[in-house]
């Protein structure tokens, strides 16, 4: 359980933090890249979701609570040291991933397929996701970047990569279900 009672504790001010193991690094560090723009997707998520109702509210408040498990995963280093902790790690697991397929083929299948990619906007809603997806994208290159030199768990960039693409299609079923969709048009401005 964590208990926040001192919100400020001075032990960043030289910059270093401290991650999930008690471990500190300097707060430019892959790792600490890599789950502070976790954090910065779930901000942008909340945004969105303050335009959302019904199921997409309820679905984007599961992923929210998603992203802070992926950000402890991803501020905890060595997997193989999990079992030695003095308390239960947080880690995305394939079930999560499957969760995020298996809401992107709903999803999907009352939507036209596309004929030209689209471009972000429409609907409040919609602009915002597309938002949301960049950032995944940002976060997922973060993540393989850290799993590239540090090694993160396989998993949370497969989650990050699905969100990506559950955004993407969130985003046309905000567009009317795509019957709003803006469409590129290449070369339309020259």
């Amino acid at each position: 359980m964590v208990v926040l009672n001192k919100i400020y504790t001075r032990t960043g001010d030289k910059g270093e933090t401290a991650l999930s193991n008690g471990e500190r690094v300097a707060k430019h560090s892959a790792r600490v890249d890599a789950y502070g723009t976790v954090d910065e997707l779930n901000a942008t998520l909340g945004l969105a979701r303050l335009h959302a109702e019904g199921p997409i509210a309820d679905r984007i408040a599961v992923i929210q609570n998603d992203l802070f498990d992926l950000g402890a995963d991803l501020s905890r280093p060595r997997m193989e040291e999990d079992s030695e902790a003095p308390y239960p790690v947080l880690r995305i697991i394939d079930a999560q991933v499957e969760r995020l397929e298996s809401e992107i083929d709903q999803m999907n299948a009352a939507l036209t397929p596309l004929r030209s990619f689209i471009l972000p906007g429409g609907s409040v809603l919609s602009a915002h996701l597309h938002l949301c997806r960049t950032v995944a994208r940002r976060a997922e290159r973060a993540a393989t970047a850290l799993a590239a030199t540090e090694g993160a768990n396989p998993a949370a960039v497969k989650y990050l990569n699905r969100l990506s693409d559950w955004m993407f299609v969130a985003g046309r079923v905000a567009n009317n279900q795509g019957k709003d969709d803006i469409l590129w048009v290449p070369g339309a401005s020259r």
